[in-house]
């Protein structure tokens, strides 16, 4: 109720107000006050935060207009504002007797009640007062009750409250704007998407209403039907941006690339620039296999966001499917310096590392990511080929028993127990190990044979392997 610019709109005339008001509340006033020239008085203290003087102008108010429900709407302001809830209800209870439809006291009442943290009773008291307003109040009072809901973490009835909002009018664009979301959060996606199929059908001009049957189908995964949704959007309103951002992304999950492409590029002709754009324009090109033009963008999108790691780890896996290793180390490093503590921005450091045959450094880059997710049966694997590539195969026995001491006994550790005993010669224990891979996971034998192919040339090792395929 409070109008924080009314000083600037009425002049020098507040000054005059005020001394009239004092002789008034002298008891030295000529005539009368209007109401209307209180309700200022109050608000003038309570913008001025003494809200000793607001509330003693209400009271004076009071016994000049006795029945103002405005007056007594201010002075309950003033004491919630106070935090003196209590009193605040018991003027509001007074000022029910004489007007039971203000809305302004429906939703201080509620506002009360979710200041005490009484979410139940504030959301009961709003449903028990939503027949008694109607047009643009009971949205107003339905909007509240959407928000009660939702810190009562009642979500479905955040949906269900919305949806009564959309019924009343189609149109408002803040229930549109919620339920999207809402939707999506209470997995009411079907429900959504026949809801706002019966709005584009009742008023097909309505983007709002097809960007959320777009979202509806897009959180279902009808990709295509989300497509020709957002599509009706843009025709209606061609700097919908979000319907472009989502297209893009309906485009990239059904891997059509060359059309994501073309939609983010209309999208950065109606918006501002953000990395996120950037990035995935990025990725739509590394899809492509169009290396170059793909770090373009993400070089662009590292400059809106120089301190995300990823973006330059995403430059340097760039790098490497082009094999361009000693750039992709470049990129790499950079990932790592901003992100220190991830275990993958190292071992891509230490794969670049042993592509260009710099062994050592790659080994304390997987030493490295092993310290950092001990956990992790990747990092380890990384370490154990690292070793067996560089002939260390005694450390790589050691290293595989730390290793199943934090991860377990994988089948993967079994093939490379295997081959790393092959190497030394132990022929009759690299068979036991094989086997029991083999049993574990004979579909996992790639790990063994891509070590060392030789390995398929012995026929005890070929003749076991058939024989737990064929199982």
């Amino acid at each position: 109720m409070f109008d924080d610019d009314y000083f600037d709109d009425e002049g020098g005339s507040m000054d005059e107000l005020l001394q009239r008001y004092e002789l008034v509340k002298n008891g030295e006033g000529i005539g009368m006050m209007d109401e209307d020239d209180f309700e200022r008085i109050i608000e003038y203290y309570f913008q001025s935060s003494n809200e000793e003087q607001a509330l003693l102008a209400c009271d004076i108010a009071r016994t000049y207009y006795p029945f103002s429900s405005s007056v007594l709407l201010l002075r309950a302001e003033i004491l919630t504002q106070a935090q003196k809830y209590g009193q605040a209800l018991k003027t509001l209870d007074e000022l029910e007797q004489y007007d039971q439809k203000s809305l302004d006291a429906t939703l201080l009442r509620s506002d009360i009640l979710l200041s005490q943290f009484k979410y139940d009773q504030a959301a009961a008291w709003l449903e028990q007062r939503t027949d008694e307003f109607e047009g643009k109040e009971k949205i107003e009072l339905l909007l509240e009750l959407s928000d009660v809901y939702d810190e009562c973490e009642e979500f479905d009835a955040v949906f269900d409250t919305l949806k009564r909002i959309i019924k009343i009018d189609r149109r408002n664009e803040e229930a549109l704007q919620k339920i999207c979301f809402w939707a999506d959060f209470t997995k009411r996606l079907e429900e959504s998407a026949t809801l706002h199929t019966q709005l584009t059908e009742e008023d097909p001009y309505n983007a709002l209403a097809w960007f959320n049957l777009g979202a509806a189908y897009q959180g279902l995964k009808l990709y295509e039907k989300a497509i020709d949704a957002y599509e009706y959007c843009v025709a209606i309103d061609e700097k919908f941006e979000f319907a472009y951002r989502n297209m893009a992304d309906a485009f990239m999950r059904l891997k059509w690339y060359e059309k994501a492409i073309e939609v983010l590029e209309k999208h950065l002709e109606i918006a501002k620039a953000e990395d996120v754009i950037f990035e995935a324009m990025g990725y739509c090109w590394e899809k492509q296999k169009n290396f170059q033009r793909a770090r373009h963008f993400y070089r662009q999108a590292s400059q809106l966001s120089p301190q995300d790691d990823t973006i330059f780890f995403k430059i340097g896996e760039t790098y490497a499917r082009e094999k361009q290793w000693d750039k992709a180390v470049k990129s790499y490093s950079v990932a790592l310096h901003l992100d220190k503590d991830n275990a993958s921005y190292c071992m891509a450091i230490g794969n670049c590392l042993m592509e260009m045959d710099a062994h050592s450094e790659a080994l304390v880059c997987y030493l490295n990511a092993v310290r950092l997710k001990p956990g992790n049966k990747t990092t380890w694997i990384a370490l154990l080929k690292g070793l067996y590539v560089s002939g260390y195969f005694d450390e790589a026995l050691t290293q595989l028993e730390v290793a199943r001491e934090h991860c377990g006994d994988k089948p993967d550790f079994r093939y490379y127990h295997a081959a790393i005993l092959f190497e030394l010669g132990k022929s009759k224990e690299a068979m036991l190990q094989l086997e029991k891979a083999l049993k574990a996971a004979p579909r996992r034998t790639k790990v063994f044979t891509e070590l060392n192919p030789e390995y398929m040339r012995r026929t005890s090792v070929t003749d076991l392997i058939a024989k737990y395929k064929k199982k």
